[in-house]
């Protein structure tokens, strides 16, 4: 099972685990990030992940959420095609650089989409 988690999904665990929402998000993604390393799943890597990692202010995030990438078994690089559909889904509201990262899944063909944002309706 190929899965593409986003970005927000890697910086779960750094966010305050006192909210019981935000707990429950993190053990099912370090459940996940286990089962991928085990070889269960497969994990799609993509240049907009590499893009958000970087502006990262937090070095030591930056740096634990990058070593995800060598886990990858597939690493979609920017293409025309992966910006049309992006626009599309633009068009259908969802924020731009969500709309990346749904499009890299899409042209992975990734089964499934992991994220943990709840705010991806702002068109810009």
């Amino acid at each position: 099972m190929k899965l593409y988690l986003d970005n927000c999904v890697f910086n779960r665990p750094f966010d305050d685990q006192s909210n019981i929402k935000i707990l429950l998000d993190t053990e099912a993604k370090l459940k996940i990030q286990e089962n991928i390393r085990l070889g269960f799943y497969e994990l799609v890597w993509a240049y907009i992940l590499d893009y958000e990692n970087e502006k990262n202010p937090f070095q030591e995030r930056r740096e634990q959420i990058g070593k995800w990438k060598k886990y990858a078994n597939t690493d979609i690089e920017a293409s025309d095609d992966i910006i049309h559909i992006a626009k599309s889904l633009n068009q259908l509201g969802l924020k731009n650089i969500d709309a990346l990262h749904v499009a890299c899944a899409i042209t992975a063909s990734a089964d499934y989409f992991l994220t943990t944002d709840n705010n991806s309706s702002d068109k810009v």
